[in-house]
């Protein structure tokens, strides 16, 4: 009989050991949480893009470089007799030393007012570029300016008169 109590005794004991030796066990840990608002990024226009003057009879294209220096192909011929060509220029403000990148338009239309025939004349403005290389800036305090020049096409015999794009174009700045 004790021999019996003895083990029953031990297998009690038994079991309460080893279920609490298999009973869950539970940890806990504290973490914090934070972010910073920086200034929002923001971009002006200083100058519009002007082209120039120029005279043609047949074809070809007018660049304007961001560095301002025009060139031409075809029957395009570069004048100075008015206008002063200017590649359009921009100022971006926002967090000191943040990266961005730049989106620029992939086309334009410059029309004039309607010629002597009533009919109004277009060319198109594209192969946008910018004085940033890849298109990618750094805030240097909190702001750096960047010019953007692009590429005219003059059709064969194009109307004699002023064109224009009076809604201009959208450049966008984004920060990386």
């Amino acid at each position: 009989m004790k021999k019996i109590t003895l083990l029953l005794s031990i297998m009690a004991l038994s079991a309460v050991f080893s279920s609490s030796v298999l009973a869950q066990q539970t940890a806990s840990a504290t973490s914090s949480a934070s972010t910073t608002i920086v200034a929002p990024i923001a971009i002006s226009k200083t100058t519009s893009m002007t082209f120039g003057s120029f005279a043609t009879g047949t074809a070809g294209t007018l660049v304007m470089s961001p560095q301002a220096v025009r060139t031409s192909t075809g029957g395009v011929k570069l004048t100075a007799a008015t206008g002063s060509p200017t590649a359009a220029a921009f100022t971006v403000t926002g967090e000191g030393s943040y990266g961005y990148t730049v989106t620029l338009p992939s086309s334009l239309t410059l029309t004039t007012a309607t010629t002597g025939t009533g009919t109004i004349k277009t060319m198109v403005v594209d192969t946008f570029t910018s004085s940033l290389a890849s298109g990618i800036g750094a805030l240097a305090s909190g702001t750096q300016n960047f010019t953007v020049g692009a590429t005219l096409n003059v059709g064969i015999d194009q109307a004699i008169g002023l064109y224009e794009n009076t809604t201009g174009f959208t450049v966008t700045v984004n920060y990386n």
